[in-house]
């Protein structure tokens, strides 16, 4: 264990948009996406039987058609396979299949036999290497999410009756705690923050989502230390100390750097055995 100071440093966004059917999740993940890159680096991996291409007036995005079974790693690959391309944002439209799709989740455990709690450590491993593997992507990740009405039952006169009490997301509970950001979109395609850790979209008026919006969140990922200034970093560093507390420092990057800080490590050790047969030479000249 190591206490460290705090350091704001550059980030993909994770976001979520969720909203029922006719919302416009797909339309505002596309404006989203344009705000953070130009249309040639956006990937939509999209389970919605084609709905991506509707937008392709847009602008010349990329699409990967991600037909059943939803299994968690056929996600999984769709993702590297964006990442593989050299796709800065992928939109994933939705992660609802992966939960209760064909082939998602849901459909897999119902189909397992024996016990049913004890088959969830099964598959929630799976699920969480699906959740995983978004929040680790060096893309930027938009997902969206269906929503289906939730009721609860309370008591009137004597009755049990279902309360209307908001819109739920077709994916396991808890997932909203993953992105940075979650849009709730309405039906008139107003989006509101019901979670924001940038800070920029909390407690404001819903609004129609634009790139306007997009730009915004790239400004905030853009604030703080990126990679290649930590690259240099290594590459300047002057002693094995001093790689040492890089690499503490910045852990996300380690995969990055870790190679370019073992050469850097070689450099230096070549470079300390130099001066010591230098010197070793004028001390024998002195003699």
């Amino acid at each position: 264990m190591e206490i460290r100071k705090a350091q704001r440093k550059q980030a993909k966004i994770k976001l979520a948009l969720q909203g029922p059917s006719g919302s416009g999740k797909t339309y505002s993940a596309l404006l989203l996406a344009a705000g953070l890159t130009d249309y040639s680096k956006i990937a939509v991996i999209d389970t919605e039987n084609h709905s991506a291409d509707l937008y392709a007036h847009l602008g010349d995005f990329n699409v990967l058609q991600l037909s059943k079974p939803f299994t968690p790693e056929r996600y999984i690959t769709a993702i590297e396979t964006c990442e593989e391309a050299g796709m800065e944002v992928i939109i994933l439209d939705s992660v609802s299949h992966e939960w209760e799709g064909s082939g998602g989740i849901l459909d897999l455990h119902g189909n397992m036999p024996g016990n049913s709690f004890t088959n969830w450590a099964k598959m929630t491993p799976r699920h969480n290497a699906f959740v995983q593997k978004i929040l680790e992507s060096p893309c930027h990740v938009i997902s969206t999410v269906r929503t289906k009405t939730d009721y609860t039952l309370s008591e009137k006169n004597g009755k049990m009756i279902p309360e209307k009490v908001g819109l739920k997301g077709i994916t396991r509970d808890g997932m909203d705690y993953e992105f940075t950001i979650v849009f709730d979109l309405d039906i008139k395609h107003n989006a509101s923050a019901s979670k924001d850790r940038t800070g920029l979209f909390m407690d404001k008026p819903a609004y129609v989502i634009s790139s306007k919006t997009g730009e915004r969140i790239l400004n905030w990922c853009n604030q703080g230390t990126s990679l290649d200034e930590v690259i240099k970093q290594v590459q300047q560093a002057k002693d094995v100390v001093e790689l040492r507390d890089l690499l503490k420092k910045y852990p996300e990057y380690r995969t990055k750097i870790e190679p370019l800080a073992v050469k850097r490590k070689e450099v230096l050790n070549a470079e300390i055995i130099n001066q010591t047969k230098i010197g070793s030479n004028g001390v024998n000249k002195g003699k």
